[in-house]
């Protein structure tokens, strides 16, 4: 059996970070702890400063673009804001989710079950297989692309391939100058642990590149307190591929000798520090540059490091040598 033992010495000081720069902010919340705004005409987002989720209004009901379990009933909140100001239904009719993960969807089971889910057959796959009451398996899917309309409205959704998940989805509102593309870039911030938790990091890449190819002007992008543009999404592409050609440079130069002799026959000691200091190193210069831009690259930036390292040795072969 192994003995759980807990410390009782003081918690250690935290660490000092940068300040947020102010463009990464949002606007304020109410009192009920959410934010909702006009994106464009009958389109809408909804904000809790963390999450976030899109409404269009329509003649045939509210369509509904993921659902967030901590905005969580302040969507119907903020779907009746806005009919009680336009004089528009507030029932919810369809919902959408961009993928299966519970923290954008999970209260999706909050609306009734008349409601009508459409996703990507992967999404379907996944709710399934997770058999959470908390989110509906859909009703209806799409492999590649599909075009809906619903009352008068025309919604594109489009799969890509995998990237943050299997079944991470593009929402396309071309008549409203608008993109949904969750998990991806988030607008005036570096992404998270784990380049912003994804399952395919190639894919996931790949992703800003092609939500360039389409046209919009509003990217809801899922997280934190704003809506991005168009610029938000080179700024984050560039952040990208600075980090990989810092990656590069590190790998091809970092001397892991003293490393190895130092944990001798301990090899996953050697290959532990020899990989945290390499993504450590190509980290650095990263940071320096991006802080005061991108909100939290003091905070992320190595952990990103990290797995874009493990994603360019691993996927793409760099610096695997065949040995003699």
């Amino acid at each position: 059996m192994i003995e759980l033992r807990v410390s009782t010495e003081a918690s250690p000081t935290l660490p000092d970070y940068a300040p947020v720069p102010n463009t990464a902010f949002g606007p304020t919340l109410n009192e009920q702890g959410y934010y909702v705004g006009r994106v464009e005409r009958n389109l809408y987002w909804v904000t809790d400063g963390v999450y976030q989720a899109a409404f269009l209004t329509t003649s045939d009901g509210v369509v509904l673009f993921d659902a967030p379990p901590t905005i969580g009933h302040n969507l119907q909140r903020a779907i009746d804001e806005i009919a009680r100001a336009n004089g528009v239904g507030s029932t919810v009719r369809y919902l959408l989710p961009a993928h299966h993960h519970a923290d954008d969807a999970g209260a999706s089971s909050l609306f009734a079950k008349e409601v009508v889910r459409i996703g990507h057959e992967e999404t379907r796959r996944l709710l399934l297989r997770d058999d959470d009451p908390a989110r509906p398996p859909l009703d209806e899917t799409f492999s590649d692309r599909r075009r809906l309309e619903i009352g008068d409205e025309r919604i594109e959704l489009a799969w890509h391939g995998p990237n943050h998940t299997p079944d991470n989805s593009v929402i396309h509102l071309p008549e409203h100058n608008a993109l949904m593309m969750v998990d991806i870039v988030n607008a005036g911030w570096v992404p998270v642990s784990v380049v912003n938790l994804s399952e395919d990091i190639r894919g996931y890449v790949a992703m800003p590149g092609v939500a360039l190819t389409y046209p919009w002007k509003t990217l809801v992008s899922g997280h934190l307190g704003r809506l991005a543009t168009r610029d938000d999404v080179v700024t984050h592409q560039q952040y990208m591929a600075d980090l990989d050609a810092s990656i590069r440079t590190a790998w091809a130069t970092f001397d892991p000798t003293p490393i190895f002799v130092t944990y001798g026959p301990n090899i996953w000691a050697g290959v532990k520090h020899y990989l945290d200091a390499v993504s450590r190193a190509a980290a650095q210069p990263v940071i320096e540059k991006y802080t005061g831009v991108l909100a939290a690259a003091d905070v992320y930036t190595a952990d990103v490091s990290f797995w874009l390292m493990e994603s360019i040795r691993l996927d793409l072969g760099y610096g695997s040598q065949v040995h003699a």
